[in-house]
Formats: C-alpha cells, sequence, structure tokens
C-alpha cells in the first residue's frame, strides 16, 4: 500500500491518502516433466521388483527338471545367477548395501567356479554356506526397504512375494550346506536319491509354509530346530508384512 500527497490550498498540510495497488500472484504450478520422471522410475522399479520375482518362480518350478546329470546342473547353475544379479542390482540401488552386496555376491562367484572346477566337498558346503549369506542379506535388504515404505505400489507387493521366497531359498541353502558336510543329517524320501537338491527345496518351501508332509525328514537336532525356526519365521513373516501394507495403505486411503 502506497500514500499519496494531496495539496489543497495554500498554507494547507498535505493529506495523506492511501492508494491501493494491484498486485498479481502467479502460484507455481507443478512440472509436468518432473511428475512424468517420478511415474517413469515407479514404473521401471515395479518391472525391476516384477523380473526378480519371476526368476525366483521360474528357478523353483524348473528345479526338479534341472537337477539330473552334469549338463542339466550346469544349465541350472547359470540359471540360478539370474536372480542372485537382479538381487544384486535391486539392493544396490540402497546405499548402505551397495558394498555387502558387492562382496557376497562377487564370494558367490567365486566359489561356484572353484567348486566346480575342483568338486571337493568342503567347496561345495561352502558355496552353499556363501550362498545362504547372500540370501540372508538380500531378505534383511529387501525388508527394510519394504519397512520404510510410506505408500504401497505394485512393486512393493512383488518384493513382499520375493522376500518370502527368498527365505525359504535361504533355508534350502542351509540345508543344502549340511547336506553336504554331514551326510545323514537329513533323511531322502525313497524315490529320489541323496544328492537331489530338488528335495531340499521342495522340503525348505513346505516347511517355510507349515504344510510338512513328512516325506523329507531331519534325522539331527540341530536340523530340526532348524527347520522349526524356518516355520516361525515363514508365519511371522506373513503376519508381519501383513500388517506392513495396511499400515502403509492408510495415509493414501485417507488423503482420497
Amino acid at each position: 500500500m502506497e500514500y499519496v500527497g494531496l495539496h489543497d490550498l495554500p498554507g494547507t498540510r498535505t493529506q495523506l491518502v492511501p492508494r491501493k495497488r494491484n498486485r498479481c500472484v502467479v502460484k507455481a504450478q507443478p512440472s509436468s516433466t518432473a511428475s512424468l520422471g517420478v511415474l517413469m522410475r515407479h514404473s521401471s522399479q515395479a518391472w525391476r521388483d516384477l523380473f526378480l520375482l519371476l526368476s525366483l518362480l521360474l528357478v523353483i518350478v524348473i528345479y526338479p527338471f534341472l537337477d539330473r546329470g552334469e549338463v542339466r546342473r550346469l544349465v541350472l547353475g547359470g540359471l540360478m545367477f539370474a536372480p542372485l544379479l537382479l538381487a544384486t542390482v535391486r539392493m544396490a540401488q540402497i546405499k548402505v548395501w551397495v558394498w555387502p552386496t558387492v562382496l557376497l555376491m562377487g564370494a558367490v562367484v567365486i566359489s561356484t567356479v572353484v567348486s566346480t572346477l575342483f568338486p571337493v566337498r568342503t567347496l561345495i558346503g561352502l558355496k552353499w554356506g556363501i550362498l545362504a549369506a547372500f540370501f540372508g542379506l538380500s531378505v534383511i535388504a529387501l525388508f527394510s526397504y519394504l519397512k520404510n515404505a510410506r505408500i504401497i505400489d505394485d512393486g512393493h507387493l512383488y518384493t513382499a512375494v520375493s522376500i518370502y521366497l527368498l527365505i525359504g531359498m535361504l533355508w534350502f541353502a542351509l540345508y543344502s550346506a549340511i547336506d553336504v558336510l554331514s551326510p545323514g543329517s537329513i533323511q531322502h524320501s525313497t524315490s529320489a536319491a541323496a544328492d537331489h537338491h530338488a528335495e531340499l527345496l521342495y522340503f525348505s518351501l513346505v516347511t517355510l509354509s507349515t504344510i510338512g508332509y513328512g516325506d523329507v525328514i531331519p534325522l539331527d537336532g540341530e536340523v530340526r530346530m532348524l527347520a522349526a525356526l524356518e516355520g516361525i519365521a515363514g508365519v511371522l513373516y506373513i503376519a508381519i508384512t501383513v500388517a506392513l501394507l495396511v499400515s502403509a495403505y492408510r495415509p493414501r486411503a485417507d488423503s482420497g
């Protein structure tokens, strides 16, 4: 607001009269380019999460068919690296987990090559142990990403299912390491050979889902406790994840 002086007659005082100034207020409009960039980033992230889930499902489905013969097992070993690479790319996007992920992935590659060239029982067991550590790190990193989400989209749902399957892969690797280093710790079914890891993958998944058909039986006390912990982990993961997903949906529902 400005004041304008008005002079009436000589000898009189100057009057100050307020004068209003017209002002135009320009509101900043959100940039359409920035919104499009955010949308494309979320879309690409959802696709990467979907590819990780599909690669895990593919490995689980085809494992029994390729776990026979040396050539098929080499093909299976190559396909196993698909979810490993996708999980590495996914965790590398979280700054805290970049170096642990890269180091463990390198250890997995080296141990796999060495155990293939020198199929010694100790090296094979070490390979499965490193794989178990990698799957465990994947579960922790992806679950922290899921826990910190404020709004749930399709990518988070894909990640939630992938974590559940990765938990099964984690225990599968542990069972495989124990079965290699301590033969006879797990009683296999009579219809499969004792060295078929596909049966251990099956045992891990049915234990995780608390089905437990009883055709594969852990004999040693340590393996029994490990199987019991897997069943507990499967139940707790579903309960905690459902609670996280429901709580993350609330802000979006209230804002609408």
